[in-house]
């Protein structure tokens, strides 16, 4: 016998040093990692699928993210012009020298803008604004002689303009004078970005300063860095010039306060959810030592499902995150399984026993649970297929803990055992049977779905993204006064133009241009819009613009240098305005443009190469696999109304699609909700097979009913309530399904065991159900909007199935043995 218990004794240390060990290498592993950069995902666009059905789509809106996404902008606004412009300057200053910017521009450096005309001169022979062209087309109208004295004797223009011996026509300058530079209210003034306003309360003036990051807007550090320098420099704008405001825009101050309350909401969550288990354990177990051992294989749970996420990911999302602190909850309850257990036991407690009748419930409701998860990894949504693995690798590993640690470490019988507790629950479950039990819990049920059944009917839905991803609503009125100012709308929709070749994508883009151009002046008019078929026309517009000066200027060569002597040229200007002309050139290229070091604000638009496949949403075109070049086109002002002409007129066009990124995504919203709910039904099936082959036919329907009937019921609260669902909403009834199975499970588990106490087993059965809603249910408070829908939703399912967790009790039980018989055995 003293071998045995030596032998017994081995092994267990042997388990608990194999899980030590687990447990430092996946901690070890997780402050690596969180040592480093920041694995912590803030950029909400992460949360997202890719959309489009077209990759070129998805590089587009992830270009533009990024060109946007390292650029902050502040805007410092008074009723006092001299006021305005001088914290500006003061503003700017003292973030040039906090280091945490890679660069401030808030008076802006000196700049020659006739180095833009520099680029296009040598080019001027074909680049013709379009009145020019439609001019010269029709010759009777105006002569060249009439073009070239309103050239002469018309007022000096501002901005780009051309000497006139080397554009005596004007014909670049008014090409230039197209290009889309501005397109803003802001003004220079004093070295400055300026707007003026008049609102209701009289004029201000805002001043514009414009930083770069010197690292990605999500990176903790970096937000952080952001935060602190903007913080000391506005407390000394505030001691200096308090008449003045300053309101900001820019990714890294959304992912910066999406962080800051990821965090709020796990240390609430987790406190929350950590100091209302304790407190239960400890009322109904009354032992401290339960109540570590507890949360010893909730910890582990968590900790290796870190571990496992970052590895397979790389990154974590702030929305597992959030949702990995209410895992406490679902964690717990294979411990609290095991614990009843135990106490149960008495004096005869033998901890391998234990383990062994428990085994058959945990083993039911992990598969039932991990089939609710799993489904969460078919959902094209990276955030959700980290809480399906973040989730599976937690409670999986709670479930291996309580069946082979628990044992080793709870090996000394309970010294007492809470007796009193366990009679009130079994008189508690034994009348709520009464009411539940016999043919009534069938007729209850079918009274239970026709009331449901007007609910189901008032359902509805919405699928909006913007619903379900909430900015923090003070930087969105900071960031609209921002937009109001300078002038730019809130436009998140673009135009993708893809061809074979650079060439044709330029040609594609012009024809999307006079196309947008044509709807101007119609309901439907976007205002402006920029391309880059606007900086660079394409080699055949060019070649065309060419040769339309060929056919109507450059024909008769001596009578054109007369005509530029009568006007007073002389002999050597003509000459050399004729001369170059005359000389070979290639048309203006989309490299040489890049290479200009003014166009890198513009060079978003320009794609590239990209790998092209067939051409998805180009409708009446194909292109050819393989390599292919694309732009995109930022058309301005749309809006509800206008927006149908602009997907139409994409529809039209070849190699060109309308992008719409928060429509696409709420369009997959709404197709993957409708989805989830076959998957429901699909999963509740297969629930229910499972069941039926542990328990028969009858028991496997009568233990499924109160998780079908939970589902049921939520539908028909939010439809009563007039709450619309979302995805969200329906994922959520999947984990009802998952873990609300359980407790009907492990209610009739110890039905099944002869020695089983009913009065603890449905003590469990409570506390389970008690801890995953103070976990889950917390979710229900989160300031995400997903998370919220996701809350709500198990809490009020959770609480309906463990309400009706009786209906899956046998009709016929063995006799419980009581505690006196037990210790007599």
């Amino acid at each position: 016998m003293d071998m045995l218990q030596q032998r017994v004794a081995k092994q267990a240390w042997g388990v608990r040093a194999a899980w030590l060990v687990l447990a430092l290498l996946a901690a070890l592993y997780c402050g690596w990692r969180f040592a480093g950069p920041s694995p912590l995902e803030t950029n909400l666009l992460a949360l997202l699928p890719a959309t489009e059905a077209d990759p070129v789509a998805e590089k587009a809106v992830d270009t533009l993210a990024s060109a946007l996404g390292d650029r902050t902008v502040l805007l410092v606004t008074s009723r006092d012009d001299a006021h305005a412009k001088a914290a500006a300057k003061q503003l700017g200053a003292a973030l040039g020298k906090s280091g945490a910017f890679a660069s401030v521009i808030a008076e802006l450096p000196p700049f020659d803008l006739s180095q833009i005309a520099v680029l296009y001169q040598p080019y001027r022979f074909g680049l013709l604004a379009p009145a020019d062209r439609a001019t010269l087309a029709n010759p009777g109208a105006t002569t060249l002689h009439d073009m070239l004295a309103q050239r002469i004797y018309s007022p000096l223009q501002g901005g780009l303009s051309t000497p006139l011996a080397d554009d005596p026509f004007g014909w670049l300058e008014r090409w230039l004078g197209g290009l889309p530079l501005a397109t803003s209210n802001l003004d220079v003034e004093d070295n400055l970005l300026v707007s003026h306003r008049n609102d209701a309360h009289g004029d201000t003036t805002s001043v514009l300063i414009v930083a770069t990051l010197p690292g990605s807007a999500y990176e903790t550090k970096t937000q952080r860095a952001v935060h602190a320098a903007l913080a000391d420099a506005e407390g000394a704008l505030r001691e200096r010039f308090p008449d003045v405001t300053v309101a900001r825009a820019g990714a890294v101050f959304y992912a910066e306060a999406a962080r800051s309350a990821s965090e709020r909401e796990v240390h609430l969550i987790g406190l929350a959810s950590l100091g209302g288990i304790a407190l239960l354990m400890m009322w109904v177990f009354r032992s401290p030592r339960l109540l570590l051992l507890g949360f010893v294989s909730t910890a582990l749970g968590i900790v290796c499902a870190l571990a496992a996420t970052l590895l397979i990911f790389g990154k974590l999302h702030l929305l597992t995150l959030v949702f990995g602190a209410s895992l406490i909850g679902e964690a717990v309850d294979y411990s609290i399984q095991y614990f009843v257990v135990y106490l149960g036991a008495g004096r005869d407690w033998d901890a391998r026993r234990g383990a062994r009748m428990v085994r058959p419930a945990l083993t039911v409701a992990l598969a039932t649970s991990l089939l609710g998860y799993a489904i969460l990894m078919w959902v094209p949504f990276p955030a959700l297929k980290q809480i399906a693995c973040f989730a599976m690798v937690g409670i999986a590993t709670a479930f291996a803990s309580v069946l082979w640690l628990l044992p080793a470490l709870l090996t000394r019988a309970p010294k007492r055992s809470p007796q009193r507790v366990f009679a009130g629950a079994a008189r508690l479950l034994a009348g709520w049977q009464r009411v539940l039990g016999g043919k009534r819990a069938w007729w209850g049920a079918a009274l239970l779905l026709i009331v449901a059944i007007p609910g189901w009917l008032r359902l509805t839905s919405d699928d909006d993204i913007h619903l379900l991803i909430q900015r923090d609503a003070s930087l969105v009125a900071q960031e609209d006064k921002v937009r109001a100012a300078v002038g730019v709308d809130n436009s998140a929709q673009f135009f993708v133009v893809r061809g074979a070749t650079g060439e044709a994508v330029l040609q594609r883009a012009e024809a999307l241009g006079a196309r947008l151009d044509a709807l101007n002046g119609t309901a439907n008019g976007v205002g402006g819009y920029q391309s880059v078929a606007q900086f660079v026309p394409s080699a055949q517009r060019q070649n065309a613009d060419r040769a339309l000066l060929a056919q109507h200027v450059f024909d008769d060569p001596a009578a054109l240098r007369a005509t530029l002597l009568q006007a007073g040229f002389k002999d050597e200007v003509a000459d050399a305005w004729l001369a170059a002309y005359a000389r070979p050139q290639a048309p203006l290229s989309v490299g040489q443009w890049l290479a200009a070091p003014w166009s890198q604000p513009y060079r978003h638009l320009w794609l590239g190469a990209v790998q092209a496949d067939s051409a998805h949403g180009a409708n009446n075109a194909t292109e050819a696999t393989g390599a292919g070049y694309a732009a995109v086109v930022i058309p301005q002002g749309v809006t509800p109304r206008n927006e149908p002409a602009l997907i139409a007129l994409a529809h039209d066009l070849p190699g060109v699609v309308f992008v719409d990124k928060a429509a696409s995504v709420s369009k997959l919203f709404g197709a993957y909700r409708v989805d989830s709910g076959w998957w429901l039904g699909g999963a509740l099936v297969l629930v229910g097979v499972l069941l039926m082959l542990r328990y028969r036919v009858r028991g496997g329907l009568a233990t499924t009913l109160p998780v079908l009937l939970a589902v049921g019921v939520a539908l028909a609260v939010f439809g009563y309530a007039g709450v619309p669902l979302n995805l969200f909403n329906w994922l959520a009834l999947m984990l009802v399904l998952g873990v609300g199975a359980n407790y009907a499970v492990f209610l009739r588990e110890g039905c099944l065991r002869a020695e089983a106490d009913l009065g603890a087993v449905w003590t469990g059965v409570l506390l389970s159900a008690a801890t995953t809603l103070l976990s889950f249910g917390m979710l229900g408070m989160s300031e995400m909007p997903a998370l919220r829908s996701f809350g709500t939703t198990l809490a009020l399912g959770i609480a309906v199935s463990v309400l009706l967790a009786p209906l899956g009790m046998p009709a016929r039980m063995p006799a419980p043995a009581s505690s006196e018989s037990r210790r007599a055995a």
